[in-house]
């Protein structure tokens, strides 16, 4: 079914083991797939004993014991991560933990600049902390493709933890590369080229110790961990490592505890699945945030003007990861790194204050660079069907934003995008992706024309030499054509399943928003109004009359029943209603409480004019 704006998808179209009159919100359980009682309690009312033993992670009892070891050593280390806020939470969870027991030690952080070095672990890097003592680095959110940079660690001596979550390079299949090792979790690779646990006396070899869930031979049970995800599991798995016993002490249960809530802004703010243990760890983090112990991240929802607001999965993606992001994509991420882990509360509120300028700069340039790519898309036909991916460049573009630009292209024209910023021979940028296409696999494809590459499913990173660059669109965009479909060019709505508007009572509106942490795997629920009756003309509010509100009726055995709803962003669309007509509706529902009131009203996410 097609409504104005968009394709509507049931996520379960038969509902075949629906019983008769079941009540709505059992039916939107239903349409999760949640039927059994423990998958429903772990969904709904999720514990900390429901994460995953970190031990099963492949190579993690490893990376702890030689991080066990270099503290009881004093050696100095390193915590490298990258500069998201996936990466700058994990390089803070980390630091307070490993701090936490060595207070006094030498633990220093390092992120790298985002335009002088790009993403990862660069060679220069690890030679240059080498030369200032570091005994050991511990890679963050990266790390899984960096090849040289990991042959470099055992060429100069350095120890290298690499602990990542991203997409397996496509050399990992490849048994003469040696990129990484490839185990089951706590066996030691026989192979000649990954250093072995205990380098001949003597001799200036780096060991590296790869820490992923999605390793070969895995036998853990999750593989959609976020970076600080990871990092989580690390430092937890090192304090059991430390105490010698599954029990930890007081004071290390209690930072680990502490560290929830920047786990949770990782795995919120990186797009992850909210399933399964991430859910675990976005719902604890979240209901700890307002009560965290870390002046930085205190000083950051204060400057968020969050103090007195509930903080839930919106407010970390929309308001409190964005000013984190700012600091990498305007700036130096190392100064975020710096108020989550070693600011006083008064530096913490002077960075935090910085982050939401930076952020103001963020929105300005990303929305000139948004206006610019539309119309380059549009001139050169890249919004057709027979293009089906956006490839676009320019000298002027700063890179720190393009991400973002490149999801609001995918959102518009409903195609991959890949925006990249054009620096003399080189070009450097970033791609997103659409439901149902990968973008890191298109990337694989068509990597003869690419200097290097790396990220997920929906989105990654990339370079390549500008002399490339037409041979690079025209193969991605064929490699697009092959694998998208037409119809999957129009953006999609899932429908969790139909409802009245007598079943969206305040009770059952309450436990529907009850679902939350929402995000990726888990959006807000939508469900299908049919027949209803526009009662009056719609409204535009808001600056230039941006947004409309709806004020729906429907004629049901209970009587007759009204639904205010805001439709955002379609105020263009009032001149294609009017009062009277006819429509099928979804939306999500929500409540609104305003005067110490609370009422039921929705968001509408699409419209369809049924016939007369």
């Amino acid at each position: 079914m097609r409504g104005l704006t968009r394709r509507w998808v049931l996520r379960n179209p038969a509902e075949p083991d629906t019983p008769p009159g079941a009540p709505l919100f059992d039916r939107v359980l239903l349409a999760r797939g949640l039927t059994d009682p423990e998958t429903i309690r772990r969904f709904c009312e999720p514990k900390l004993t429901d994460l995953h033993e970190p031990q099963l992670i492949p190579n993690m009892d490893d990376a702890a014991a030689r991080l066990v070891a270099a503290v009881r050593a004093r050696e100095s280390v390193v915590i490298y991560g990258d500069y998201d806020v996936d990466g700058i939470t994990g390089c803070a969870i980390l630091y307070h933990v490993i701090r936490c027991v060595a207070p006094d030690l030498e633990v220093r952080t390092y992120v790298p600049h985002r335009l002088e070095e790009g993403y990862g672990l660069n060679c220069a890097a690890l030679r240059q902390l080498k030369t200032e003592g570091a005994d050991l680095v511990i890679s963050v959110d990266c790390g899984i493709t960096a090849v040289d940079a990991a042959r470099t660690a055992r060429e100069i001596g350095l120890d290298l933890i690499i602990t990542d979550h991203h997409n397996l390079p496509q050399e990992m299949d490849t048994p003469d590369q040696g990129a990484v090792p490839k185990c089951a979790p706590g066996a030691e690779t026989a192979r000649e080229d990954v250093p072995q646990a205990s380098p001949p006396s003597g001799t200036a070899v780096g060991r590296v110790v790869v820490v992923h869930p999605r390793l070969p031979g895995s036998v853990y049970p999750f593989g959609d961990l976020c970076g600080a995800g990871v990092a989580f599991k690390l430092a937890w798995r090192f304090a059991t490592t430390w105490c010698g016993s599954p029990r930890v002490s007081k004071s290390l249960q209690q930072v680990l505890l502490d560290m929830l809530p920047l786990a949770a802004l990782g795995t919120i703010a990186d797009v992850v699945p909210l399933l399964d243990e991430n859910r675990t760890i976005a719902t604890f983090g979240l209901r700890r945030i307002k009560q965290t112990p870390i002046a930085g991240l205190r000083a950051l929802i204060e400057a968020s003007d969050l103090l007195d607001e509930h903080i839930d999965s919106e407010k970390v993606g929309f308001v409190l990861g964005p000013r984190l992001n700012a600091c990498g994509r305007m700036g130096h991420a190392a100064e975020a790194v710096r108020m989550l882990t070693t600011s006083s509360p008064e530096e913490a509120r002077a960075i935090a204050r910085r982050l939401t300028d930076l952020n103001r700069q963020r929105q300005d340039t990303q929305r000139r660079i948004l206006d610019h790519a539309v119309g380059l898309a549009e001139d050169l036909g890249m919004t057709t069907d027979d293009r089906r991916a956006i490839v676009l460049a320019d000298e002027s573009w700063h890179p720190g934003v393009l991400g973002i630009v490149c999801t609001r292209l995918t959102e518009r024209y409903g195609r991959p995008a890949v925006l990249l910023q054009q620096r003399g021979e080189v070009c450097q940028g970033s791609a997103r992706s659409i439901e149902g296409y990968s973008i890191h696999a298109a990337l694989v494809s068509t990597a003869q024309h690419l200097t290097r590459f790396g990220g997920h499913d929906a989105a990654a990173g990339l370079t390549l030499p500008t002399a490339g660059l037409a041979a690079f669109t025209e193969a991605l965009i064929e490699h697009a054509n092959a694998h998208i479909s037409v119809e999957q060019l129009i953006p999609s709505i899932r429908i969790d399943c139909d409802a009245a508007l007598d079943e969206l009572d305040l009770r059952t509106v309450k436990r529907i928003g009850e679902l939350s942490p929402f995000g990726r795997a888990n959006p807000r629920p939508t469900v299908r109004l049919q027949g209803t009756t526009l009662d009056e003309p719609p409204r535009q509010i808001g600056s230039y009359g941006k947004h409309l509100v709806l004020r729906l009726r429907q004629d049901n055995p209970a009587g007759r029943r009204w639904l205010r709803l805001v439709w955002w962003n379609a105020g263009s669309l009032a001149s294609d209603l009017a009062a009277g007509m006819r429509l099928d509706a979804v939306i999500e529902p929500k409540l609104n409480e305003f005067n110490g009131k609370v009422t039921v009203e929705g968001v509408v996410r699409d419209v369809r004019i049924c016939p007369a």
